[in-house]
């Protein structure tokens, strides 16, 4: 790719892309490791819970619509966001909700999780809470998500069209 660049004399100048052809690696040693010292870490990953904990927040503030988890839910799960999404008090038009703290306890086989999180929003605190489920594919999807209990009410309210 070339583009044209003004030099400080207001010259043009051919510059092309750095690396090559589009879609190529850049040529030299750039991005690979010293040779002395330790190689760079990466930063820690988030746990399964957490990053779960932060999309159902996204969604339950109205900052990510629903369907946003379609591919991150089995069963029911999907169901109650869109009975629940719309009635959270986490919509309010005040301070942005945070998540404070998210815990979890581990099913013995290890393929579900039932979590429980704090949700911050000023000085007023809310409990959520969820069950994720490890598919064939070793993927976790949410199962269940509750609340301040809205998920048990809204599981047996009639849904309104």
């Amino acid at each position: 790719m070339t583009t044209t660049t003004l030099t400080t004399t207001g010259s043009p100048r051919p510059r092309r892309a750095p690396g090559g052809p589009a879609g190529t690696r850049p040529r030299g040693s750039a991005g690979t490791h010293p040779r002395t010292g330790h190689p760079r870490t990466s930063p820690r990953a988030l746990p399964p819970h957490t990053v779960f904990a932060e999309r159902l927040l996204a969604v339950l503030s109205g900052e990510r619509p629903v369907h946003w988890m379609l591919g991150h839910t089995v069963g029911e799960a999907y169901e109650q966001l869109v009975r629940i999404a719309p009635e959270t008090p986490l919509r309010s038009l005040g301070p942005r909700p945070v998540l404070r703290r998210c815990s979890v306890q581990v099913d013995d086989d290890r393929t579900a999780v039932e979590a429980f999180a704090t949700i911050a929003t000023g000085a007023r605190v809310r409990a959520m809470a969820f069950r994720l489920e490890r598919g064939e594919d070793q993927r976790w999807r949410c199962a269940a998500v509750e609340l301040d209990g809205l998920g048990a009410a809204a599981r047996h309210a009639p849904h309104r069209a």
